[in-house]
């Protein structure tokens, strides 16, 4: 078992860090909102502290999962940081979808610092988490990572090094820019199934089973029909994650005239108030 602190406790990182907990691990846990730490301490046992670099202090292991590349910096090189905190062999993982070049930034410093640093984006959304069967993907020196990957097996099903510093993200990028393309494909299918006249649910129900399945539509169809649209991973929060996308493919050079699209559609989506909708929402705009 090990000694860890979480900071962040989003939708994604509450139930993260409450599975560490649960499986014996001990935990400390830093919140922007002092209000949620207490709720999770109350919760899960654990102790909170009033900063991240109080959270690391004394740590084997400092998880984080906040909102995106500033935050990621606020937290850890900021003031009251936890980067200043970090002892001589200690780890750092970030959960945060951010930019492989900040992931790279804070390998950088870590290293000068003599402790790991992994990027670890995940994949499986709030109830991912909240199961505990998250998909995550790293970046990081091998033998970091071997000493962490125990550890995130509390909250993961499937967790692998893809690579150096920054290929965690890179890979979860690979994840976003897939997930938009199907998203779209499924909410035209559906729009067109019901212009069609056909039984919608009998539709899904059979192409699914064929070349057409995917986890979308079997975990998104029937909820997309009945225009609900409440099922966790926000269209705010997709669209930073696709512009992180379309940032990084500008520096590469990739062409991704699909994502670029759906991107807008997105955009759309938020102009009608879907801000906050799950991202199988793509379905309100053609249907408004």
């Amino acid at each position: 078992m090990a000694k860890v602190a979480f900071l962040g406790l989003g939708v994604m990182g509450y139930p993260m860090a409450g599975h560490l907990k649960a499986k014996g691990h001990e935990v400390t846990i830093y919140n922007r909102s002092p209000a949620k730490a207490q709720a999770w301490v109350a919760q899960h046992g654990g102790a909170s502290a009033p900063t991240p670099a109080d959270a690391a202090k004394g740590q084997e292991i400092v998880f984080c999962c906040v909102g995106n590349d500033d935050d990621l910096r606020s937290v850890t090189t900021g003031e009251g940081g936890a980067f200043a905190a970090m002892g001589k062999g200690t780890i750092f993982v970030d959960h945060t979808t951010a930019s492989a070049n900040v992931a790279r930034e804070l390998d950088a410093a870590a290293t000068a610092a003599g402790f790991g640093f992994i990027d670890a984006p995940v994949s499986g959304g709030q109830a991912g988490a909240e199961n505990g069967v998250l998909t995550v993907m790293c970046g990081g020196a091998p033998d970091v990572y071997a000493r962490v990957e125990p550890v995130i097996a509390a909250f993961a099903r499937m967790c692998k090094l893809m690579g150096p510093a920054g290929s965690g993200q890179l890979t979860k990028m690979v994840n976003q820019i897939c997930i938009a393309g199907l998203v779209q494909g499924l909410s035209e299918g559906v729009h067109f199934a019901k212009r069609a006249g056909l039984d919608v649910e009998a539709m899904l129900e059979v192409i699914s089973k064929g070349a057409a399945g995917s986890w979308q539509m079997e975990n998104r169809g029937k909820t997309m029909n009945a225009g609900k649209f409440d099922f966790g991973f926000a269209v705010d929060w997709m669209r930073k994650d696709l512009g992180i996308v379309l940032d990084e493919a500008r520096r590469n050079d990739a062409t991704l005239p699909v994502t670029a699209l759906v991107d807008q559609f997105y955009a759309d989506v938020q102009k009608l108030g879907g801000g906050r909708w799950d991202t199988s929402s793509l379905l309100k705009r053609l249907e408004k």
